[in-house]
């Protein structure tokens, strides 16, 4: 694998490929998560406190909501999505591709008191760092995974640059992988774009941005461009 993705292939005979997220991405979002559940807690927990037994007890149906219910109805009616993944890009997905259904929402939710020992997400760091898809606990259990919601067009578009044939002849999948890398080469870091091209320096008999610019061409001298 070069990077954390998934291909799938539906009974329609549809390929998906599904980029997982990593642990650094979702912790951001959680953290965004996190931030709002409790500016929002403190807010009402503020007016409700003057309200004095009640207030407290309707406080405490708040912070229950706040921690159980949030991701669930997020995820569930917001497309996968809590307003800390929206803004990461992130989202929530069935492990085939397909949309999240309240059941394994519940679950992988549930399951966040696994994830979370002994503190800090400890477990749920982990098993993302283990796991070949950056799941958690929850996420195996539930058959769900979180990946990167990619802007239109961001796939399927090889930048371009002058064709030029490559030197020695390709087999159908090798010039199939050429193109791949070259239209999802702009969402991997340049650092990686880089590391990965000079694994190809054999083709290219270049380095660096030198080589990754020579693949390019290839790749569009493979899509036929002139």
């Amino acid at each position: 694998m070069l990077d954390t993705v998934r291909q799938i292939e539906t009974p329609e005979g549809v390929s998906l490929r599904l980029h997982a997220a990593g642990a650094t991405a979702r912790a951001h979002a959680w953290l965004i998560d996190f931030a709002l559940r409790a500016f929002a807690a403190f807010l009402l927990l503020a007016v409700l406190g003057m309200l004095g037994a009640a207030g407290a007890g309707i406080g405490m149906l708040v912070l229950f909501a706040a921690y159980w219910i949030y991701g669930v109805a997020c995820e569930v009616w917001m497309d996968g999505q809590t307003v800390g993944k929206r803004v990461m890009n992130l989202r929530v997905v069935n492990a085939d591709g397909t949309p999240v259904t309240l059941l394994p929402s519940v679950i992988r939710n549930l399951l966040r008191t696994v994830d979370g020992l002994p503190g800090i997400y400890g477990v749920g760091l982990v098993c993302c760092l283990i796991d070949p898809y950056s799941r958690r606990i929850g996420d195996i259990v539930a058959g769900t995974m979180v990946v990167h919601v990619l802007e239109r067009g961001a796939l399927g578009q090889v930048p371009n640059e002058s064709p030029e044939p490559p030197s020695t002849p390709l087999r159908l999948e090798e010039q199939e992988a050429l193109v791949a890398f070259a239209e999802r080469g702009r969402n991997l870091h340049e650092a990686r774009q880089r590391e990965l091209g000079d694994l190809l320096e054999p083709l290219t008999g270049r380095m660096g941005n030198a080589g990754l610019r020579k693949l390019l061409a290839h790749a569009n001298w493979l899509l036929g461009r002139t």
